[in-house]
């Protein structure tokens, strides 16, 4: 690891390749995603050993390819729409080309959700209690996602002057800037998965407002990804539009879904109550 000294703080340039032999590479970013479904797989695993749980240890395991396919078709989808169409429209086969980098969040996290509507339609699962499962051990994957944006100094601030301030290495300008990286790690991820772990050990949301806990996933996600984007620099290619970021776009409709959610919670806690 080699360093790059600057006034401000200092930027660790990370080989983005953990190890190379021939052809085959073992990258950060491939890691980070790796990372987070097998923390998914193992946490739900563990969550779901008590009485009465939603899934099963044979769905579970069935639902890790679910899962991965709809991070990564939705994600590489999410991309090609949402962030470079004209490009892809000219060059089509470059769509296949996921070495080069190109993943959306928006759009690996639509994946998700129709991963769990489906599979939990096919099984006949519970929904929304699959659902408040599925989002308790989703922000570590943003976490372990955000670090490799981190890594391949990617996706970087914009300029400041603030103490931490960091030059990375392919900022063709050489400006101090924020590592938003971190700050979506931080908000995002860790943030967002200790406030999720309270809501469900520590609350009874999940067994009498099943759905609340997702929407809260939401929620938190839509408002830690609007703030940071007012730090972070916006894609060259697409800038701003009246003064707001693609990413911000596409995180106003998740607090329409978090509403949406929450009130299925809601719903069901009145329905219960009405039974008794």
């Amino acid at each position: 690891m080699t360093l790059i000294n600057i006034s401000l703080l200092t930027y660790p340039t990370i080989d983005p390749i953990l190890i190379e032999i021939g052809p085959l590479a073992i990258r950060w970013y491939s890691l980070a995603y790796m990372a987070g479904l097998i923390f998914a797989w193992w946490n739900i695993r563990r969550l779901c050993k008590k009485p009465g749980a939603v899934m099963s240890m044979e769905h579970i395991d069935d639902f890790v390819t679910w899962a991965t396919l709809g991070v990564i078709l939705g994600g590489r989808l999410g991309y090609v729409l949402f962030y470079n169409f004209s490009a892809y429209l000219s060059d089509p086969l470059a769509i296949l080309k996921l070495w080069d980098g190109g993943m959306s969040f928006h759009g690996g996290l639509i994946g998700v959700v129709l991963a769990v509507i489906f599979y939990a339609r096919k099984h006949k699962l519970d929904l929304m209690r699959m659902a408040d499962i599925i989002a308790i051990v989703s922000p570590i994957g943003l976490l372990t996602g955000r670090l490799a944006n981190f890594i391949n100094g990617e996706l970087w601030g914009r300029a400041t002057d603030v103490p931490w301030a960091m030059i990375f290495p392919y900022d063709p300008l050489v400006l101090p800037r924020h590592p938003s990286q971190l700050y979506e790690a931080l908000g995002e991820g860790l943030v967002l998965f200790l406030l999720l772990q309270y809501l469900y050990h520590k609350t009874d949301l999940a067994q009498k407002m099943p759905g609340v806990i997702a929407g809260v996933f939401f929620l938190g996600y839509g408002a830690a990804r609007l703030t940071v984007e007012f730090f972070r620099e916006p894609d060259a290619h697409i800038g701003l539009f009246v003064g707001v970021s693609r990413g911000q776009m596409l995180s106003v409709p998740m607090f329409l879904f978090a509403a949406w959610l929450i009130m299925q919670g809601v719903t069901y806690a009145r329905r219960q109550n009405h039974k008794k």
